[in-house]
């Protein structure tokens, strides 16, 4: 059935605005009187969490018992607090209610990590979730687990083995026996803004890190190139393929893994390379193409990936052992429209800069950030706020007039992604003033599930 409600986290963090952040539920359905409209919020009990990524609880049909169970409840983990909320969705679609809170003292104390970023249900009912860094800030991989019924805190989820040097998104393949998990930013550092002088000073992750499921062990890694930044990870859908994607934000570079006819291991190959742009009037020379979300079609056909600093979204089509083919492309926003502060003084791919985004009337500023396909493939959803802090220093204007999201229509036939000018989510018209919107779910089944 087509989405009819999105859940969207949003933060006031970083914006001036003492209110906590909210999961906002958001009216899909064309045919009802507040389509594209806010129609309840969901306020978190504590300021500054940092509501980042949403994850569901255990439902998402890849049970070894079988069961089919219905996404009911919401993991929302704050990526700042390291606290960890879980929301029922289930009684009252529309109207979410907290059911659980995990203070960040239990999971310092018990797991020794911190900064908490991607949820995933495991097969067996329990949750995952991928942490980015130790309590004090320092870059730490790994996950921590939640009991899939009770969820209840039960600590760490890997053996005692070597743990990454930093983590952020995972996807798995039980029947493959793996998981996958790429690297994030050093917090306390990241925190501080980005700053072109970390970049050779190992702030910014660059490994890909293969697990045996089974057994919680790291089993390889591959290092993806000074200052890659492999923030997210998508296997293909089919639950018998051994292969899927990895983007690389500050590289601009998509990763292909697959399984390897020798001794079962996996490989990695480079398939999709964005270009940086040679630039004036920017914090650095050359502007690299920021890749701040991948995701990829139900029928596994279609790859799109958002560009947060140059601030198109692009749409590839895939085909078995080549390269992914570029097939459709638009700008939501950006760093190099006409008529701003950052001029383009050489591109490879572009002829002329970009023109900016009106949308009923509402100038769209900032990048697109988190990306969200419908399940017919059809609609694609985005909103423009990747990470508060990096959102005041790059898109000052999104912080002062708040997020959008925004709904693109995807030709399913050909490729192709036109923006539906009759949708357009104002988050700077929230009761309590402007907020920064980012993950995006739907209770029916996501691509990201």
């Amino acid at each position: 059935p087509r989405e009819e409600v999105a859940y969207v986290t949003c933060t006031y963090r970083s914006t001036c605005i003492d209110q906590p952040d909210f999961l906002a539920t958001v009216d899909l359905n064309p045919r009802s009187p507040h389509y594209g409209q806010v129609i309840h919020r969901l306020p978190m009990p504590n300021l500054k969490d940092e509501l980042h990524c949403a994850g569901w609880g255990p439902a998402c049909g890849c049970f070894e018992s079988g069961a089919a169970a219905k996404r009911t409840k919401l993991v929302l983990p704050g990526l700042i607090s390291s606290r960890i909320y879980v929301v029922d969705v289930g009684s009252q679609c529309r109207a979410p209610r907290i059911c659980k809170m995990i203070e960040p003292v239990d999971v310092f104390w018990k797991c020794d990590k911190g900064y908490l970023a991607v949820t995933h249900p495991l097969p067996n009912g329990d949750i995952l979730i991928a942490n980015m860094g130790d309590p004090a800030g320092n870059g730490k991989g790994g996950f921590v687990l939640l009991d899939g019924e009770t969820f209840e805190l039960k600590g760490n989820w890997e053996n005692e083995c070597e743990v990454p040097p930093g983590g952020y998104d995972f996807w798995y393949q039980p029947r493959h026996n793996v998981l996958v998990s790429g690297a994030g930013l050093v917090p306390k550092v990241a925190g501080r803004g980005f700053n072109p002088d970390d970049l050779k000073k190992g702030i910014f992750g660059r490994r890909l890190n293969v697990w045996n499921l089974s057994c919680r062990s790291l089993t390889q890694c591959f290092d993806l190139g000074e200052d890659s930044l492999p923030l997210n990870v998508r296997f293909l859908h089919n639950p018998d393929a051994a292969e899927g994607y990895v983007a690389c934000a500050l590289s601009g570079v998509v990763f292909r893994f697959y399984k390897s006819c020798e001794a079962n291991n996996w490989a990695v190959e480079e398939v999709i390379r964005i270009p940086p742009k040679d630039v004036s009037g920017w914090i650095m020379p050359k502007m690299p193409a920021f890749i701040a979300d991948l995701i990829i079609s139900p029928d596994d056909r279609f790859l799109f990936v958002s560009n947060w600093l140059h601030g198109d979204i692009r749409q590839y089509e895939l085909s078995r052992n080549c390269k992914p083919r570029l097939v459709g492309q638009v700008f939501v926003g950006g760093s190099i429209l006409r008529g701003g502060p950052v001029t383009v003084c050489r591109d490879e791919e572009l002829k002329c800069q970009p023109e900016p985004l009106v949308v009923k009337c509402k100038r769209v500023y900032g990048g697109p950030s988190k990306i969200q396909l419908s399940l017919d493939g059809k609609r694609l959803y985005v909103t423009n706020s990747f990470y508060s802090t990096w959102d005041r220093q790059f898109y000052p204007s999104v912080v002062k007039e708040g997020s959008v999201m925004l709904q693109l229509d995807v030709d399913t036939d050909k490729g192709g992604l036109t923006v539906n000018k009759n949708f357009l989510v104002d988050f700077g018209k929230e009761p309590h003033g402007p907020c920064l919107a980012h993950e995006i779910r739907f209770p029916g089944g996501d691509c990201k599930s």
